[in-house]
This record gives structure tokens, sequence and C-alpha cells, in this order.
């Protein structure tokens, strides 16, 4: 009786609400217990650990703004500023401090907290309606909790936020809700530079709709365009409030290095950390760089939604084809979802015994590595 599946479906939309919040509450929960045992005596607490590198640019923004121009070294030369960093993230942070009186510290991390939240819920639904509800709960647990670099979605970072609307905007784009697909993937390029992978999988899915279909319609043409506005808008801004129009990419370079050279640095990494490095970090990041490879390659054999491929296949390509610190490449990494894709299936299709043990296992190293990284690893992650 429609009664009786109205009820049906309700039920299960309030099982898939729960699972969701505990596995957000249980990673977070577990994330930081984990740090909180590793920081040695007498060192930065939490909170400081949570808001270490560019957070504080982040902090910075939402508390004073940008600054009005190039940034040098008492030396002369042109280095990073805040300008480099996308805005969406610490407006949401100040305008949460505005409106709640937190200091913007406090409020960059509950933002980052909430959007990992709508994160979660934005990927089990479209891992749901792709590949069943066992796969999205595996799905999510892994993407929260397993990452070695996890915990950067509990920082006062951007890439919570922007896995958010990501996540949203692919699962629009399988709604065939074109409009809302365009203003998060416009969102998505204020938020971080490799919105680019949102607007080609957004590009996709409208192509594929067009061909089906044999005809122009104004919102999949819309959201396309939509798409591919936030982040020209963003660099746009920069350049005229500097007065040239490379500036944004002029910053980048002198503060973080970080240039497109087909992946020439990162192979060069990759050849030495195997090769002649003993260190823990280069080693270990080299080896899960090429699992991610693995994954991604391994999506694509098993036919996965095409807009979904081309998403997480161009977030993988951008990290790993930029020169930028290789110890920051897991934390790049992070919202590409779809080298996740075999495992969550694979875990999907394993008793639940078997599955349990290895989602907790891999929990336990990723909640390990990210705490490893803020507490023993001198280095910006």
């Amino acid at each position: 009786m429609p009664t009786g599946r109205a009820a049906g479906g309700r039920l299960r939309a309030a099982r898939s609400a729960l699972a969701v919040c505990a596995v957000h509450a249980g990673s977070a929960a577990l994330h930081l217990v984990v740090l909180t045992l590793m920081i040695p005596p007498g060192g930065a607490g939490v909170r400081d650990r949570l808001l270490a590198w560019d957070a504080r640019h982040f902090v910075d923004i939402a508390a004073d703004g940008y600054p009005t121009g190039f940034t040098y070294t008492p030396e002369g030369e042109l280095t990073g500023n805040e300008l480099a960093f996308f805005p969406l993230y610490p407006l949401l942070a100040r305008g949460l401090a505005f409106l709640t009186g937190l200091d913007t510290g406090t409020a960059a991390i509950v933002v980052a907290h909430l959007a990992l939240l709508a994160a979660l819920f934005a990927v089990h639904a479209l891992l749901g309606r792709l590949y069943g509800e066992r796969a999205a709960l595996a799905g999510i647990v892994l993407l929260a909790g397993a990452q070695p670099m996890a915990l950067t979605f509990l920082m006062g970072y951007s890439e919570a936020l922007f896995l958010a609307l990501a996540a949203g905007a692919l699962l629009a784009l399988h709604r065939r809700a074109w409009l809302t697909a365009g203003v998060l993937s416009l969102l998505c390029g204020l938020t971080r530079p490799v919105a680019l992978a949102v607007a080609l999988a957004v590009a996709v899915a409208a192509g594929q709709h067009l061909l089906r279909h044999r005809r122009v319609e104004a919102r999949p043409v819309a959201a396309v365009l939509l798409a591919c506005a936030g982040t020209p808008a963003y660099l746009a801004w920069v350049g005229a409030r500097l007065g040239r129009m490379d500036a944004w990419f002029l910053i980048q370079r002198a503060g973080w290095g970080t240039g497109w050279d087909h992946g020439a640095a990162f192979w060069r990494f990759l050849g030495e950390a195997l090769a002649r490095q003993d260190g823990w970090v280069p080693v270990s990041t080299a080896v899960l760089v090429l699992v991610v490879l693995g994954g991604t390659v391994a999506a694509w054999g098993r036919g996965a939604w095409p807009p979904l491929l081309v998403y997480g296949t161009v977030v993988v390509v951008l990290a790993v084809g930029q020169s930028n610190y290789y110890h920051s490449k897991l934390r790049l990494l992070l919202p590409a979802v779809v080298f996740l894709v075999p495992a969550a299936r694979a875990l999907a299709g394993a008793r639940t015994r078997t599955a349990v043990a290895v989602s907790a296992g891999a929990v336990l190293f990723g909640c390990w590595y990210g705490a490893y990284m803020l507490t023993t690893w001198p280095y910006a992650i």
C-alpha cells in the first residue's frame, strides 16, 4: 500500500541519517582522541593543532580580510600571502563568528565539522544511488576515518567544505537538478581551485544528457556556465586588486612553489623516495599515493558513473601533476572519493565480520597517521 511504502521509505531514510551521523561522530571522536594521546607533554593543545599551518591564513582572512597588495620578504623577494586562499570558507567562518560570538578560530573549526557532516550525507546518498546502502556506508567510513590525512577534515582547512559542495553537486547531477548542481559547482569554484574537476563533471553530465535527448536544453547549459564561473571570478578579483591578471599564480608559486609541471616533481620524488629515502613520511607518502592511483585506475575498470569518474580523476591528476610539497599530496587527494569506490564495493560484498575488521584496522591507521603528521612531522601538511 502507498502508506506502507511511504512509512518504509521514511524508516530507511531515518536509518541512513542515523548511520551517517554515527560515522561522523565516531570518526571525529576517534581522530581527536588519538590526536590528544599523541601530543607530547607541554606541546600545543588540540585546538592549536587544528588551527596549524594553512588554517592560520584562513583565520586571518576571517578576522581581518585580504591584504591589499603583494607581500615581500625583508630582502625584497615576493612571498605568499592570504590572497592565495579562496574566500568562501573564511567568509563562512567570519559569518558564524559574527552570529555566535565565537572567535574566528573556533568558528573555522565548527564550519569544518559541519561541512564534513554535510559531505558525508551527500557522499552517502550518491554512493547509495550508485552502488547500494552497504557500499555507501563503507565508503563514508573510509572517507572520514581511513584516509591517511582525514584529520584535515576537522581542521581549519577548506577540504571539508569543498567536498560537501562537490558531492552535493554530483548528487544533484545524478538527480538531474541542473541549476542546483550549477550553483553548488560555482560555490566550489569560490572554495578551492580544484573546482575545475567539478566543472568538468558537470560538463560531462550535461553533455551526456543533451546527446541522449538530441536537443539543447537551457538548464544543463546554464549548469555548465555556472560551474565554470566561480574560480575565474576570484582570480579576476585578485588580479584587479593587485593590478595584474596573473597575480594569484605569482603568489602561489612564490609562497608554496605550486605550479603545473605535468607531474615531473612528483615522479622525481617518487623515484627518490622508493630508491633512496629511509624516512617514514616520504616512503609512506609515496606508497599511499601509488595506492590512490591504483584505486583510481580500478574505479575506471569497474565502470563507475562517468561524472564521478571525471571529477575524482581530475582531482587526483591535479594533485599529482603540480609541483608542491610532497607531504601535502595526501591532503590534496582527500576530496577525490573515486579511488575509495573499489574498496567500498569490495567491503560491501564481504562478510559483515570481515568488513568490520578491515574497516576498523583501516580507520585506526588513518587516525594514527593524521595525528602523527600533526604532532611529530615538523613541516606543513
